[in-house]
């Protein structure tokens, strides 16, 4: 069972606001929704896996709801219910985009991260349904939210495999009072690079 969390998600989690509610999708056993709730964001752990979720039931700051998101059903989450982050790692259907960016809060962040196109000449996944053409998560996100970091590559760890990523930010409306860090004065969002 893979229970390390991703190292993209570890790196840019510090863009979550504190203490900012999470939905994590394609949650499974909840590595990410695990460690996010240990940080004290309140996690909404989606997945069609009940017996997976299951495993998260006991667990304090942790909602779970078994959905199938591929079914043609509607979106689950009405449309005023919003989220400081969206996770969402080795998971990839491409008409759910547009819900996980209109799911994010003003100053929220999307966590993405897939399997890539390549990968199927090193392993599984190989259909080319669940493989990310080149410069598709950038696509995706287009005059929608402010690009904070893409990658596009092959990685060793925790095993071979071609992925793509992306941490991306739905900016505050001008009128909205932007997301600062404690020590920053007001103005323009600054997105630190580093945690």
């Amino acid at each position: 069972m893979e229970s390390a969390i991703s190292p993209w998600v570890a790196r840019w989690a510090h863009l979550v606001a504190p203490g900012g509610a999470l939905l994590d999708v394609a949650a499974g056993r909840g590595r990410h929704a695990r460690w996010f709730a240990a940080r004290g964001c309140p996690v909404l752990a989606v997945d069609r896996d009940g017996e997976a979720l299951a495993s998260m039931a006991s667990l304090e700051g942790i909602e779970t709801l078994t959905a199938d998101l591929e079914d043609g059903s509607p979106w689950p989450f009405p449309s005023d219910r919003t989220f400081a982050a969206v996770v969402v790692t080795n998971y990839l259907h491409r008409p759910l985009f547009g819900h996980f960016i209109d799911a994010l809060a003003p100053g929220g962040v999307l966590i993405y991260e897939t399997f890539a196109a390549g990968n199927g000449s090193i392993g599984k996944p190989s259909n080319p349904a669940f493989l990310l053409e080149p410069g598709e998560l950038l696509d995706a996100v287009r005059g929608r939210l402010r690009v904070i970091a893409y990658e596009d590559g092959f990685v060793d760890d925790p095993r071979p495999a071609y992925v793509q990523r992306i941490c991306a930010v739905r900016e505050p409306q001008s009128a909205e009072k932007p997301l600062t860090i404690s020590n920053i004065p007001p103005g323009p969002p600054r997105y630190a690079l580093t945690g």
